[in-house]
């Protein structure tokens, strides 16, 4: 971050202005606070920042943005609300900067396909991209403020629960450009319904110039009908021969998976190190994108062919002739499936799925986890092991599609000690759930009972 004057802060703000000074980093949680930062004073359902104002300015805070004084004077400035100002700020910041922006929402494969991007931005770009799960009201100005003259581009990951806040965001990033990865059923409990979920997505455009480019999946029957007044809708598909980037000759490898882009310069091989089609459609959001970043279309392929994922987002490990594939960020219906299809295209003696519950999805949740339990019995799942009270209906739809070996578990030591004895030379093991289930743990007890990494 660049430093920044506290009386040119009080100005945006329209808060009363502070003593003479600068900060050079901006901070929400004194756990992270380093001297000379504008610390905040967020409020949330548990915790109000307020009461660790003093703390900040014993860590070394320059000043502090508050809702009500804690009688520091002139070091403190006013403000009606800090979450708003939070955001109002880093906007403003953002706009010093002359770069090429580009937002990345969607139910699906929104994370994957911003960390594509930047990978295919960095090949021209000195790009700045959000870490880990940084795509909130707090964690995207996070981001912002980590900007600096240096940086030409930055991809901006971008979530919600609620109609209205990718709004705020988009209005934050000011993005050139934006993705739309897919609209699911993800938050559906929130919102309603799909349409509304749509609505929420397309609120990325609040922040964009007129004609910008808007790149959404043709594939996704909403997202092919949505009206996108004012934008430059550009398409990209498997299967719609209407967009403008296709992906053709969709193949399988021993390492991953492989296509031929076909866009508006040609087509262009890519070799993707990473298996499944969900992967296809996010690599070709990405590709498409950086191609209208102005990236090479050679340049970008080449990126992707080096793609590896972060975090807990389908990580493929063999150990002992044993291959896991490790899934536990967050699970919705579609990706899900997506997984177990990934699961399906992997050479194993047998396929196993340990598959915890999907949450978030209210009135439609039982339905959803019976017709998964279809679905991976459908795949020729061998074993399928469910964690949670509502996977149990996975479990109870597996066995009525003739799935043989199903057993269903409330606790996460007794799964990785019955996993642990069933596994096989040759076995191929996926574990998926919604992040909130924290199916990770059970992963590390299978690990420690099968001795990997030791």
């Amino acid at each position: 971050m660049e430093k920044l004057d506290l009386r040119d802060i009080a100005r945006v703000l329209s808060g009363r202005a502070g003593e003479a000074g600068f900060v050079s980093s901006v901070c929400t949680d004194t756990r992270k606070l380093e001297p000379g930062c504008l610390f905040f004073a967020l409020k949330g359902a548990n915790f109000d920042g307020h009461d660790f104002i003093g703390k900040a300015f014993e860590l070394g805070a320059s000043a502090a943005v508050v809702e009500r004084s804690a009688g520091f004077g002139d070091r403190e400035i006013l403000v009606h609300d800090t979450a708003a100002a939070l955001l109002q700020l880093a906007g403003w910041y953002r706009r010093r900067f002359d770069l090429r922006a580009a937002a990345v929402t969607g139910s699906v494969g929104k994370t994957t396909t911003k960390d594509m991007l930047a990978d295919i931005l960095s090949r021209r770009y000195k790009t700045l991209k959000n870490e880990g799960n940084q795509n909130n009201e707090i964690g995207l100005p996070a981001t912002v403020f980590r900007l600096d003259a240096t940086y030409e581009a930055a991809v901006f990951e971008m979530g919600m629960s609620a109609l209205g806040e990718i709004e705020r965001l988009s209005r934050t990033a000011a993005p050139s450009l934006a993705v739309i990865t897919n609209i699911g059923v993800s938050h559906i409990e929130t919102l309603g319904s799909k349409e509304n979920i749509l609505k929420a997505k397309l609120e990325v455009t609040a922040g964009m110039s007129p004609d910008s480019a808007l790149i959404v999946n043709l594939d996704d029957e909403l997202l092919a009908g949505a009206p996108c007044p004012g934008m430059n809708k550009i398409g990209f598909a498997v299967k719609n021969p209407l967009a403008a980037y296709r992906a053709a000759e969709v193949k399988k490898t021993q390492t991953g998976i492989c296509f031929t882009a076909l866009h508006p310069l040609g087509e262009t091989p890519v070799n993707l190190p990473v298996h499944g089609l969900h992967n296809v459609y996010n690599a070709l959001a990405a590709f498409a994108a950086g191609c209208e970043a102005g990236v090479e279309p050679a340049r970008a392929a080449e990126a992707l062919g080096r793609f590896s994922p972060t975090g807990m987002r389908q990580k493929i490990k063999t150990a002992g002739s044993i291959t896991y594939i490790e899934d536990c960020y967050n699970a919705g219906p579609d990706s899900q499936r997506a997984a177990l299809l990934t699961l399906a295209g992997i050479q194993a003696k047998r396929r196993i799925a340990v598959l915890g519950d999907m949450l978030e999805l209210g009135a439609i949740a039982v339905s959803e986890h019976e017709a998964l339990g279809r679905f991976a019995a459908a795949q020729g799942v061998d074993i399928l092991l469910t964690f949670g009270p509502l996977s149990e209906h996975t479990a109870a739809a597996a066995r009525k599609a003739g799935m043989k070996q199903v057993l269903s578990f409330d606790s996460k030591q007794r799964l990785a000690e019955t996993l642990a004895g069933l596994l096989e030379p040759g076995d191929a093991v996926l574990f998926k759930a919604s992040r909130g289930m924290k199916l990770e743990e059970a992963i590390e007890l299978v690990y420690k009972e099968m001795k990997v990494d030791e």
